[in-house]
């Protein structure tokens, strides 16, 4: 009796090499290559083999619609079709100190938009939305498909971890493009972002594009490409889309760590905190209002985004959230109840000069060690706070920052990348903006 032969496995080098040479993908090539990878048919060899020829031969429009559509039909695919409220979700490429989403989210709740946040790694620089939530203890972000929309309907915000069911395959190419370098892909990452973000539920985005020594996006021409590739591929969906590119060499705010953040949040939905952070607040805020069509001019969104600032509806929601999520909403009313580091300590500028640059980067590092440590034990109370920004005039051993610690050993650790971090300079500096285009 003849012995059955194995199925050979399909071969998907023609689509690997098809795209080597420049040539582009149709819709059904995209789907059975988001199909073989999710059934596991495709082996990651030539999987990263695809995902590094389209790197350097890149997508059109309508193919990284295409890629994104697929994606999304991956998984689960959240319907909020009965949510009167428009739908608008709030992306970040992640950075430095950039606590708005936290502001964000109770904002437009207030505001009558419906927020579904669920952040993916990628919306991150070393710490996330969720981390700086859990300074607040047995606050809950992860939580399935069902709790989330249920909240989404009844508060109108839910801040919650990327969902496994959430676009799968987008998360299997993430994890392989940091293996294989391919992280600043812009087909992929505007792809990943759409597909995540419409299955969640949303109808459209407000994207900030971060770019600088505090993002992994290290360039501003770069950030200007992302920031109109996810817009164009928005309307190629016929989803909402508008884009701000913004400036993170430096990090946002005075501080940066998950229980100062936090604080530093509660201030901002007072209509108190740092400058840049109310400045971009304003902005961002102003574009959500405005793509979800509550507000319609520029003035009208401007008042709306202030009125929730201002009379308490925001915060108050921030607070029905944290309520719904399981944890203690004492901590809003009364921030100085968060996590306290036991101790403090100066860095001290070496010399007399002009704060000229501030590398976001390295001071990050240093926080994640206090923060993390050897990643036994997460400590929500660490970090650094009362920066000093750039431009700031300072005289030899003045604090340029206060540094928020536990452990002696991880500040030991910490210690060179926060001297890295900061460099004087006799001249002033001229300021940088913090906007540097919009695109819609």
């Amino acid at each position: 009796m003849p012995i059955a032969k194995s199925k050979a496995p399909p071969s998907f080098s023609y689509l690997i090499e098809k795209k080597r040479d420049g040539g582009e993908f149709t819709d059904t090539e995209i789907r059975s290559i988001v199909d073989a990878i999710l059934d596991e048919e495709m082996p990651e060899f030539q999987q990263a083999a695809w995902v590094m020829t389209t790197f350097f031969q890149g997508m059109s429009a309508q193919e990284t619609a295409n890629f994104a559509e697929e994606m999304m039909l991956s998984g689960e695919v959240i319907e909020m079709m009965d949510v009167s409220r428009p739908k608008i979700e709030k992306y970040s490429t992640g950075g430095v100190g950039d606590k708005t989403t936290l502001v964000l989210g109770p904002l437009a709740a207030a505001a009558g938009v419906a927020m579904p946040l669920m952040n993916g790694d990628d919306e991150e620089f070393l710490t996330s939305t969720g981390e700086k939530l859990k300074a607040i203890p047995k606050v809950k972000t992860a939580m399935d498909l069902d709790e989330f929309s249920t909240q989404v309907r009844k508060l109108g915000c839910a801040f919650a971890d990327l969902h496994e069911e959430i676009s799968p395959v987008e998360s299997i190419l993430y994890e392989l493009r940091k293996k294989i370098g391919a992280i600043p892909s812009i087909p992929f990452i505007t792809a990943g972002t759409l597909s995540r973000k419409l299955a969640a539920g949303a109808e459209g985005v407000v994207v900030d594009i971060k770019w600088g020594k505090g993002s992994f996006i290290k360039n501003a021409e770069d950030a200007k490409q992302l920031a109109r590739s996810l817009t164009r591929v928005g309307r190629t969906l016929k989803r909402r889309c508008v884009a701000l590119v913004t400036d993170n060499n430096q990090p946002l705010g005075s501080c940066v760590g998950p229980a100062l953040e936090l604080k530093e949040a509660i201030e901002l939905l007072k209509g108190e905190g740092p400058e840049d952070l109310q400045d971009l607040v304003m902005k961002l805020g102003m574009e959500i209002v405005r793509l979800a069509g509550v507000a319609g001019s520029t003035l009208s969104a401007k008042q709306t985004v202030r009125k929730h600032l201002e009379d308490g509806t925001a915060l108050q929601k921030l607070k029905d959230v944290v309520e719904y999520q399981g944890g203690d909403t004492k901590m809003i009313d009364d921030p100085e109840k968060l996590p306290k580091a036991k101790h403090t300590k100066k860095l001290p500028a070496p010399k007399r000069g002009y704060v000229h640059t501030i590398d976001a980067g390295q001071l990050a590092r240093g926080v994640q060690i206090l923060v993390h440590g050897d990643g036994k034990k997460f400590d929500p109370a660490c970090g650094v706070a009362e920066l000093c920004k750039v431009g700031t005039q300072m005289k030899q051993g003045e604090a340029l920052m206060m540094i928020h610690y536990n452990d002696e050993k991880r500040l030991k650790s910490a210690m060179d990348y926060f001297k890295a971090a900061y460099r004087l300079a006799p001249k002033r500096p001229n300021p940088a903006p913090l906007v540097v285009e919009r695109v819609a």
